[in-house]
């Protein structure tokens, strides 16, 4: 029995030998495959969504190996194939090679030689169809900004919008980058005072010596009518952020608020009642930096962001929303996510949570060498590590013998056609080596 999860394999030949064969071999690897007699059940069954790789033999009766891969190719351009060919199909191989065939195997093959092959072909699918995945997310229309399907986010998701509904003063607790200010705002934009004020105070900033007239303002000649940030929160949100850095005084200014409502600025004959919605923000433990009072007070709910580390399955969606509106802002093209990209980001604790991986996002649209900037790069996929080698052993071999293929050919101990395969795979000009030109690859 096939199991759900694992990598899935299309198998094509008419021989049943050879097909319950190779079968037994893909199976024995943890390969989920589906057999076929001929090409034309195979083409029925196939779609753009299918999750896995196709390995076909050329000759076949009615539809070969190359007229299903072309049809392949036109259901999905993306999706490998894999050939399987006898010594006088090498040629034919070659060309639908050059037309986007994934490889080819001549018979008889290796049976580690088609795993291995297999294998790459699995991962390239499985990270096309996770791009395609993570575009259709950002692509597809949000009810919240908040993104993610962790238990934790689903929750917030769902008491936000609970909250939003009362007038009950929050406390939201979370460490630096996490979405305070976004959870914050999201309260009172689906609440009944959304089209009023948004007032930020940020605590962190504001003197104990002005803490007074910061909040209530100073109207006295002179002071230009200056109004404080609770008068202009009226009707609105006040949102206290880094309240567990707010100074003595400015503690005290804000119990005194939060008991009465009360705002009197300097200069004004009597105090004024407000109706305002307090939003504070502090960090993960913050609880010290907060007098009793003032957190007894503000502290009706408490909410907790969790940070990147504690949701990693939510990021890769997080990020491809964010290299979405970074390629747009910045004007470039929208990068695509490859194999080391997607290993660093569930790999990396994001010490930094999301304003961290934003500038992740803004690097990796910029193009700019993450290594260099952060002496902390993404790693390199073992797959493009092999290729690499590979790749730079066939250049050095040419140019060591002077360009002359054949001798290259026997220093490497290649047959010839596997030598032209690896040399059209990876890209290598050959005119340009022999030339003593540096172009070794072209794009």
């Amino acid at each position: 029995m096939n199991d759900a999860s694992a990598p899935q394999v299309a198998l094509v030949d008419d021989d049943e030998d050879v097909r319950a064969a190779i079968t037994q071999t893909l199976q024995l690897s943890g390969y989920a495959v589906r057999s076929f007699a001929s090409g034309g059940e195979a083409l029925a069954a196939l779609d753009a969504s299918f999750p896995g790789v196709l390995v076909s033999d050329v000759r076949m009766p009615h539809l070969s190996g190359i007229g299903l891969f072309q049809a392949v190719r036109a259901l999905d351009p993306e999706l490998p194939v894999i050939l399987v060919t006898g010594h006088g199909d090498v040629p034919m191989a070659v060309d639908a090679l050059k037309a986007g065939a994934w490889d080819f195997l001549t018979k008889p093959f290796d049976p580690d030689a088609l795993l291995a092959s297999v294998a790459r072909a699995a991962e390239k699918r499985a990270l096309v169809l996770e791009n395609r995945r993570l575009r259709a997310l950002v692509q597809a229309p949000s009810a919240s900004p908040l993104i993610g399907d962790a238990p934790a986010i689903v929750r917030l998701r769902a008491i936000i919008e609970t909250l939003a509904a009362t007038n009950i003063d929050v406390l939201i607790e979370g460490e630096t980058g996490t979405g305070k200010e976004l959870i914050a705002r999201l309260i009172h934009q689906q609440s009944a005072q959304a089209k009023r004020a948004f007032v930020t105070v940020p605590c962190a900033a504001i003197p104990d010596a002005i803490a007074d007239v910061a909040l209530h303002g100073d109207i006295r000649p002179g002071q230009d009518g200056a109004e404080g940030r609770l008068m202009q929160a009226n009707q609105g949100s006040l949102f206290l952020d880094d309240v567990d850095q707010a100074g003595p005084a400015l503690q005290a200014h804000l119990v005194r608020f939060l008991e009465d409502r009360l705002v009197q600025a300097r200069g004004a004959r009597a105090a004024q009642r407000l109706s305002v919605r307090v939003i504070g923000c502090m960090s993960d433990g913050g609880d010290a930096g907060v007098q009793p009072p003032l957190l007894y007070r503000l502290a009706a709910i408490r909410l907790r962001v969790p940070p990147l580390r504690e949701r990693k399955g939510d990021i890769p969606q997080l990020f491809a929303h964010l290299l979405d509106s970074m390629a747009s802002r910045l004007r470039r093209p929208l990068p695509t996510l490859d194999a080391g990209i997607l290993q660093y980001l569930v790999a990396h604790d994001w010490p930094g949570n999301v304003h961290e991986l934003g500038r992740f996002a803004e690097r990796l649209v910029l193009k700019l060498d993450q290594h260099v900037a952060d002496g902390d790069g993404p790693p390199a996929a073992l797959g493009d590590q092999v290729d690499a080698f590979e790749r730079n052993v066939i250049v050095q071999a040419v140019r060591a013998c002077g360009g002359d293929i054949g001798k290259a050919i026997a220093r490497l101990g290649l047959t010839r056609n596997t030598f032209y395969y690896k040399v059209h795979r990876h890209g290598i000009d050959l005119k340009a080596l022999r030339k003593g030109g540096t172009l070794a690859f072209r794009d």
